[in-house]
């Protein structure tokens, strides 16, 4: 598959990119950042994707997490797609709010049209942007980590849960832990599924958590997240997601951090653990 070429210069020692290509999945022109670092000139190194939250693009991780300095140190590539399908064509929200459409698209596959045709998140970060990605960057398909904030973390979650044969390594920043009780997951889930809650649960992290089979599966999961949030007890929910880890028997790290809210100066302050928290799952 080609991909264009936006921008790319050197940091640390790698090499900093962002890109745009042809999206089959979701009927339109995506774009994705990748930092590679210097250990890549030796061969393939280990890859961490980041999921970013609501009102984001592929550049506010690269610009604002600092993560580069570290991974350059660790030799981890990291990944950070855009958050939906953007363009002409492509819908967005019918009130024009921030918390639904374009910069919004929640990590799923809608179901409902008008966004059934382009909103496809959760194919493309599973499938198609991994394509693009092993085919023009020297990463490691076998060692794939998933990480995210908020709305990211709630996909990065969802999908690390339910594909541990894709993820190896999963943590995420104040994510989103159940949608159906959170008023951004309900608007979200009901312009993109349609009003039959049965099916959002595959994309609630409480429910996908409590649902696993076979936790051996999974190694620990670290969860951040500000006690200073201001969407933390109406949007997160973390403890949803600590008592579903505790009935299905995942590894679940969640540290809560007094004076933190939900920016990214607080996931610029942690954001060295969780990539030696990766690089170690990773084998690093």
């Amino acid at each position: 598959m080609t991909i264009e070429t936006l921008s790319e210069t050197n940091c640390f020692g790698g090499r900093i990119g962002f890109y745009r290509h042809a999206s089959t999945t979701n009927h339109c022109n995506m774009q994705f950042s990748v930092f590679v670092p210097p250990q890549a000139a030796q061969g393939d190194v280990p890859v961490l994707t980041f999921l970013s939250g609501l009102t984001c693009t592929e550049e506010n991780f690269m610009v604002k997490s600092g993560a580069q300095r570290v991974a350059a140190e660790l030799g981890l590539m990291l990944v950070s797609p855009d958050t939906s399908p953007r363009g002409a064509d492509v819908p967005d929200d019918p009130d024009g709010d921030y918390d639904f459409g374009l910069g919004a698209g929640f990590y799923l596959n809608a179901t409902e049209e008008p966004w059934s045709r382009h909103y496809h998140m959760y194919d493309y970060v599973t499938r198609e942007l991994p394509g693009v990605l092993f085919n023009n960057f020297p990463g490691d398909p076998g060692r794939h980590g998933l990480t995210g904030h908020s709305m990211g973390g709630h996909g990065a979650l969802t999908i690390g849960i339910r594909n541990p044969d894709k993820y190896r390594s999963l943590s995420a920043f104040a994510p989103i832990c159940t949608t159906l009780h959170s008023p951004w997951g309900r608007k979200a889930l009901g312009y993109y599924l349609g009003g039959d809650t049965s099916t959002w649960q595959d994309y609630d992290a409480a429910h996908v958590a409590r649902s696993v089979r076979d936790p051996s599966a999974f190694g620990k999961i670290l969860v951040d997240q500000g006690a200073a949030d201001p969407y933390l007890s109406e949007q997160l929910n973390p403890d949803h997601l600590k008592a579903a880890c505790a009935e299905s028997g995942l590894s679940l790290e969640l540290r809560m951090h007094d004076g933190y809210d939900h920016g990214y100066y607080f996931i610029s302050t942690f954001i060295e653990d969780h990539l030696k928290h990766h690089a170690a799952a990773l084998g690093v």
